[in-house]
């Protein structure tokens, strides 16, 4: 784009948006082109920060006048490339739309806009007496937008789903510069297509989340947390099975002995001493008094089975925060390492067939490179990061992970899995696509995309070229 073609689209936005609202100068466009994946150099036009719903649906109806591409933007903590500005786009960042709405006592929502960070709204429910259960590591710095733009799951998902599970209705800015009001926080609505569905995991490529109603809960009892070492790679599932038979279990996670390591190199203390391969983290909630003998009970059934080696449950609401950063720190932990990152899913039956063979692919393609293996393994999600070795360039590593993505993707594909579980697709993942959907549902998909956003303005490259 020449200077003088950029001088004129930004004189056009500045009819709407006041100084303060257009940032053109580098430190801004670089913070706000990128996401955590830092594998495309941000390169944006220029990051609008619009404070009203009038003024997104102008700046939509512009970028269709003028055929400029636009980048929605929340806290910028996704691992797909789905916020990155590469190619001249307008970022639109939602941060100053930021405010609770409204709340309902009565039907226990709450309204809020797209830029409300998901610990904000935590808090605010708590004030409230209420709960609300979508959670994850980056609580502190993601949105709610972006949170339902990707469909965010996290370390409760055996218990409470997803982010879809919990949106009661969604105000959306469409490609056409439309407001659309959908559900409007109904429990029950049969009157046709529910549209909010579609938003929830688009990545901005329909529309632009402008504002949400959310649904509350009660609040969940007191819990205990336990730290198991599993010396077989099959015996995590097995003990899985026997937890959730007898317990009510809030999280299921799972990491490796060289996660762990990493982890432990940031200070923490090990659990136990017994070391052993793998190590899963249950989280129980206390739904009688006799709850933590039933824990109890299943840990010795394991034990006898030979399914773990060594455990230890919470004393305490500390204990238990420590036992949960064991899990929650390991990617601050490598994140020096500029890890190559898959975030992948199998139906939870087809887990240990899956993690062998993954497993086993792994090794043999990554002899030289160490590789972390963790996730939300009672809902069937693996994160698998492969660590850069020091003596090796960024483009050189790259360019190795992605030759293995193809056997991983086709192994995936095998077991009936998805390429992403919760990190959407974005940039990083839109090659790979055709793993999880076909060549029909994929044609579908753009077809939906072609109504809601027919000249390509919103977020284009990501998901599909």
């Amino acid at each position: 784009m020449s200077t003088a073609s950029a001088t004129a689209l930004l004189d056009g936005i500045r009819a709407f948006l006041t100084p303060a609202q257009l940032r053109t100068d580098p430190d801004s466009r670089l913070l706000y082109g990128r996401d955590w994946t830092h594998q495309h150099t941000p390169a944006p036009l220029a990051v609008a920060l619009p404070t009203t719903v009038a003024q997104v649906q102008r700046l939509v109806q512009y970028a269709n006048d003028q055929r400029l591409a636009l980048v929605p933007s929340g806290g910028r903590t996704g691992l797909s490339g789905a916020a990155v500005a590469a190619q001249g786009e307008l970022v639109v960042s939602f941060e100053r739309m930021n405010r609770i709405l409204d709340f309902d006592p009565i039907d226990r929502s709450v309204t809020c806009e797209p830029g409300v960070i998901t610990e904000t709204l935590q808090h605010y429910a708590r004030e409230q007496g209420l709960f609300y259960p979508i959670d994850f590591a980056a609580r502190g710095s993601s949105h709610i937008g972006g949170n339902i733009a990707t469909n965010a799951g996290g370390i409760k998902v055996i218990r409470y789903g997803l982010t879809r599970d919990w949106v009661s209705g969604l105000k959306v800015v469409t490609g056409k510069g439309e407001l659309l009001d959908l559900n409007k926080g109904l429990i029950k609505n049969a009157s046709g297509y529910d549209l909010r569905h579609l938003f929830i995991g688009s990545e901005g490529t329909l529309g632009l989340i402008v504002e949400a109603t959310l649904r509350l809960t009660s609040p969940p009892g007191p819990s205990s947390v336990m730290v198991l070492g599993v010396p077989e790679l099959d015996g995590v599932m097995a003990i899985f099975d026997a937890f959730r038979n007898r317990l009510t279990l809030t999280a299921f996670e799972f990491f490796s002995a060289k996660a762990l390591r990493h982890v432990l190199n940031k200070g923490l203390q090990r659990p136990f001493e017994t070391a052993t391969p793998y190590y899963v983290l249950v989280e129980i909630e206390h739904t009688s008094a006799a709850t933590v003998d039933t824990a109890l009970a299943v840990f010795e059934q394991c034990s006898e089975q030979g399914w773990l080696a060594d455990g230890v449950i919470s004393q305490s609401e500390t204990q238990a925060q420590e036992l949960w950063a064991l899990r929650e720190n390991i990617t601050e932990s490598i994140a020096q390492y500029q890890p190559y990152k898959n975030d992948i899913a199998v139906r939870i039956s087809r887990v240990p067939a899956f993690l062998r063979a993954i497993d086993a692919l792994l090794a043999r393609e990554y002899p030289d490179f160490e590789v972390i293996w963790f996730g939300h393994i009672g809902d069937g999600n693996l994160h698998i990061s492969v660590l850069k070795p020091a003596a090796l360039d960024q483009a050189g590593f790259l360019a190795r992970c992605r030759q293995v993505n193809e056997q991983l993707f086709s192994t995936i594909r095998q077991y009936g899995g998805s390429i992403s579980a919760e990190h959407g697709v974005g940039l990083i993942k839109q090659p790979y696509l055709h793993y999880s959907r076909d060549e029909a549902e994929i044609a579908y998909l753009r077809a939906i995309k072609a109504v809601f956003d027919p000249n390509g303005i919103l977020n284009p490259g990501k998901i599909f070229a």
